[in-house]
């Protein structure tokens, strides 16, 4: 659980970061925004409210940890919290040498120190790294002699931030625990911020294991068995999710016995698991504790629905045995029957 109910934010510094591509530049600040009262915690909920403590992340390097640019910067941070001025100036060097797709828009970037912060009910400090890129038109009305007068300015939508991590002082040498946001850029335009600036990894922990395997069993669904019926592949992946939702513990041979049962399919995904592994550079692994904010959340990617032309959606969420496929030789076309008890 994140509580940042009494977080104080102590330091922070603000500086634009432009494309390189673009050769646009950095504006640095010359010394840290004094922030209080008001504006402190307005500036702590637009950082900190779009994480949510799920999915977490550690600094890496292929070589070496220490040689991770920003876990660099953000460990002599948390052994120092004045040198946050002189470690932001380098966080802001070191984005504007990764900001070279075209796609990527010049913003502000944000340094922030939290003080007073739980994590799991352990107090903890924090250094946030933030950028803004998309500013919104507001209107202003002010009064103006006996009536009112309108204006308008451009800024930053406080309940939209862009992009963030935050880092936890904790597991310093794992490559402390970080979690992320990025809404601005999706597929390879992402990868800028979450793999070239912050080059971070997944954190190997119950999340992880069960969010990996839930997804591993979705594409084997459809790509193990890519001429199977499609209900049979949503099945499937339904008696997956079912499972997950329904256990505490994963462990392969009950996953076996309740999900896959016979054995030839059994032994395709096992081949499967082995192949997976490969592609994805990941290890999937046969005993770990179930995860339900993982659960949770693949549940709202497994869309048990059939998709027929552009007429009809077929959501199917119970016994495949009452849903059967046919072809229809007088129309020439495929057909669907369903079979219930009650209407409602």
């Amino acid at each position: 659980m994140l509580n940042f109910s009494e977080a104080h934010l102590s330091n922070l510094a603000i500086h634009q970061v432009g494309n390189k591509s673009n050769d646009e530049g950095i504006i640095v600040s010359e010394q840290e925004v004094s922030v209080n009262g008001t504006i402190a915690s307005l500036l702590t909920t637009y950082f900190t409210k779009p994480f949510k403590p799920q999915e977490f992340y550690n600094f890496s390097h292929e070589s070496d940890l220490n040689m991770n640019e920003v876990y660099t910067y953000v460990k002599s941070i948390f052994q120092n919290k004045t040198s946050l001025q002189l470690q932001s100036i380098n966080l802001a060097k070191h984005l504007y040498e990764q900001s070279i797709y075209p796609q990527i828009k010049s913003g502000e970037l944000y340094v922030a120190y939290f003080d007073n912060c739980y994590l799991d009910d352990e107090l903890t400090e924090v250094v946030g790294i933030f950028k803004s890129e998309k500013k919104e038109t507001f209107l202003k009305v002010f009064p103006e002699g006996k009536s009112f007068g309108v204006s308008r300015d451009d800024g930053i939508d406080i309940n939209k931030l862009d992009k963030g991590c935050l880092i936890f002082n904790e597991n310093a040498s794992d490559g402390y625990k970080v979690l992320l946001v990025d809404n601005t850029n999706k597929g390879e335009d992402a990868k800028y911020w979450k793999d070239f600036f912050l080059n971070v990894k997944p954190q190997q922990d119950t999340f992880y294991h069960t969010k990996n395997y839930l997804q591993m069993c979705k594409t084997f669904a459809s790509e193990a068995f890519p001429e199977a019926d499609r209900i049979d592949q949503l099945s499937l992946v339904q008696e997956s999710a079912k499972f997950f939702r329904e256990e505490e513990t994963f462990d392969k041979l009950n996953f076996h016995q309740k999900v896959l049962l016979e054995p030839e399919i059994i032994d395709a995904f096992e081949n499967y698991k082995e192949d997976y592994q490969e592609r994805n550079h990941m290890q999937i692994y046969d005993e770990f504790d179930i995860n339900n904010d993982a659960v949770k959340k693949m549940n709202r990617v497994f869309k048990s629905v059939i998709k027929l032309d552009k007429n009809f959606h077929i959501y199917v969420h119970g016994n495949r045995n009452n849903i059967k496929k046919g072809y229809d030789e007088e129309s020439n076309m495929n057909f669907y029957q369903l079979y219930y008890k009650d209407e409602s």
